[in-house]
């Protein structure tokens, strides 16, 4: 129970560096090799993903070969001088950059330069003794990140994607309260939306990592469902996110309701907030029954307005309102193919249960 809640409180990602820096350097300590430039490579090889870890291994190791031989070259040459600092940070940069080493970059140069001081006369060894230490950083945190808390972003992406959509509920509510002039305008609900885009990608980037878990652990046929699952909706939200971003950008008009179509209006988007904070997205029958009136009040929008006719750079070919009720419908039919992924969802769940339970009974009375 300490360990998991030691886990939670400093994160895995922290505890199997402090973990694969002990080792490497108890390792380097057993050998007499210094501990400095494995320790080094030991902190940055542990990657978000064990995919990470092992693809960029590869390219680190060569690069930090090619620092070390630097390091010895201009040792030899200069000395432990300026000269040779400069001259083994730039040759680092350049060889790596020329041989599209750029993810062993950072630590190539940094264990080099770091080299300087160590070198003296014996350059071959020092040499070896850098590419072992290099070898052994590299290993050490490749193997603790494999087995040791291997990477599981599950439960992150699921709660992230549950709390983005409640977000973006509050912005589409509160964007609608703005256009309908039934709020004052907020500055700030830009700067909410930009975050909710950035926080988008960023649950974007874990499910990438959670995909590239999934070719090194073992995992279940529902582990992956559910995760597809959840990838499906993040989809989906991205494209619920850019009607809404039309309607935060939309530019300011003057919009007049009657006091009728205000309530109408504000039930509409009180009823789309409400499904995007429900979990299982539900609709209910009397929201249909507002979306058929929106669907009426767009098309006799578009009557009213045809684009036909208007004189160029005079007139918009749609409307203000028009473009706000289609960005509404819009939103509203992604949320009913939320709802139906919902639906089949919870079928295919409880079909695999009705499936469990035959296969467990079958077993039982086979055992008789």
């Amino acid at each position: 129970m300490k360990l998991l809640i030691s886990y939670k409180f400093i994160g895995g990602r922290i505890a199997k560096t402090g973990l694969a820096v002990f080792i490497t350097a108890f390792i380097c300590h057993m050998l007499n090799w210094p501990a400095m430039f494995a320790v080094i490579t030991a902190i940055v090889t542990i990657e978000p993903t064990v995919a990470d870890s092992i693809r960029k291994a590869y390219v680190r190791f060569p690069a930090a070969a090619i620092g070390a031989g630097f390091a010895v070259l201009f040792t030899f040459l200069f000395g432990d001088s300026p000269y040779s600092y400069a001259s083994v940070s730039l040759a680092t940069i350049i060889a790596c950059h020329k041989l599209k080493l750029h993810d062993g970059m950072l630590v190539a140069t940094l264990t080099g330069v770091a080299m300087i001081s160590t070198v003296q006369d014996h350059y071959l060894s020092s040499f070896f003794i850098r590419l072992g230490t290099t070898t052994t950083g590299i290993v050490v945190s490749t193997a603790v990140n494999f087995f040791v808390m291997p990477p599981n972003y599950s439960k992150s992406i699921m709660s992230s994607i549950h709390s983005l959509y409640r977000r973006s509920g509050d912005i589409l509510h509160k964007r609608g309260l703005e256009i309908f002039h039934l709020e004052v305008y907020d500055k700030n609900l830009r700067t909410e939306f930009q975050r909710l885009i950035k926080d988008i990608e960023k649950t974007e980037t874990l499910c990438n990592y959670q995909k590239a878990e999934y070719k090194y652990h073992r995992f279940s046929r529902d582990d992956m469902r559910d995760f597809h699952y959840e990838y499906k909706k993040l989809t989906i939200l991205r494209q619920i996110t850019y009607h809404v971003g039309n309607l935060i950008f939309l530019p300011p008009s003057q919009i007049k309701l009657d006091e009728r179509k205000q309530k109408f209006a504000i039930s509409v988007l009180d009823d789309l907030k409400d499904s995007l904070y429900d979990p299982g997205f539900l609709i209910t029958d009397s929201h249909h029954q507002k979306i058929s009136e929106v669907t009426q009040w767009f098309i006799e929008q578009k009557q009213q307005h045809p684009a036909g006719g208007l004189k160029p750079r005079t007139h918009h070919h749609v409307q203000p309102e028009t473009a706000i009720l289609y960005e509404i419908l819009s939103i509203h039919d992604l949320i009913e193919e939320l709802n139906h992924i919902q639906n089949l969802e919870i079928k295919h769940r409880r079909l695999l249960k009705s499936q469990h339970l035959k296969d467990s009974l079958k077993g039982i009375q086979a055992k008789e």
